[in-house]
């Protein structure tokens, strides 16, 4: 294992560690729904690709993008910002072209943002309906990640939005295709859209080492039913 590699997971290993005493002494407080959620969060950082301080930087970027967008637009437009890796990504509806580029100005302006892709189409907002089939894909869509065990399912984070997947994350070449090929075939997808970094299949290898997923690139991709 490369030293740097080492490191890295030596110090979400601490932070894991520190999350749990912290939610141990929440649980001693009687607050028990508290003290999973900060556990689950530890859990995920050390598992996810990103530096511990880029993947609480992400739920940040986040929050500000959105903040920002209600406060100048309000309830009238749907616009859902997703950050990972300090890259944003805007999806949803909008009243018109000048609303769609100043959104993706607003997210611009927000610290230590690197890049904004700018999905959001023009048109009326989506409904209850279709927001709960696109929160029903994606659950979907994340569980044959996990079934079909040719990848970490930590590596990709899948957003949905009318029925069109957004898969996001630090992958190989190899990690992205085969993520592209389950969710191009799940249930209810009408389109895949690709906003990978891509890194080299050593270091993705390295990385699923260390964490201790070792998954084969091995297996097929079963047929979801139309």
């Amino acid at each position: 294992m490369k030293p740097f590699t080492t490191a890295l997971f030596s110090a979400r290993r601490a932070l894991l560690v520190s999350a749990f005493a912290i939610a141990s002494l929440t649980l001693l407080q009687g607050c028990v729904p508290v003290m999973f959620a900060g556990f689950g969060a530890g859990a995920l950082m050390v598992t996810d690709r990103r530096t511990s301080g880029t993947y609480v930087e992400d739920e940040s970027i986040e929050w500000k993008v959105s903040d920002l967008i209600r406060k100048n637009f309000g309830s009238h437009n749907h616009v859902r910002a997703t950050s990972y890796n300090r890259n944003v990504l805007l999806t949803g509806e909008v009243q018109d072209e000048n609303v769609r580029a100043e959104a993706q100005r607003l997210a611009g302006t927000v610290a230590n943002v690197r890049t904004v892709v700018n999905e959001l189409v023009i048109g009326p907002a989506s409904s209850f309906s279709s927001r709960s089939n696109d929160a029903a894909i994606t659950s979907n869509v994340k569980a044959r990640f996990v079934n079909n065990k040719v990848f970490s399912p930590t590596h990709v984070k899948v957003v949905t939005e009318a029925g069109v997947v957004f898969l996001l994350g630090i992958v190989s070449r190899t990690e992205g295709d085969h993520a592209s090929e389950i969710a191009s075939t799940s249930k209810g997808v009408k389109k895949v859209v690709r906003v990978f970094e891509f890194v080299d299949e050593s270091e993705a290898v390295n990385s699923r080492s260390s964490h201790g997923n070792e998954y084969s690139d091995e297996g097929g991709f079963p047929p979801e039913a139309p």
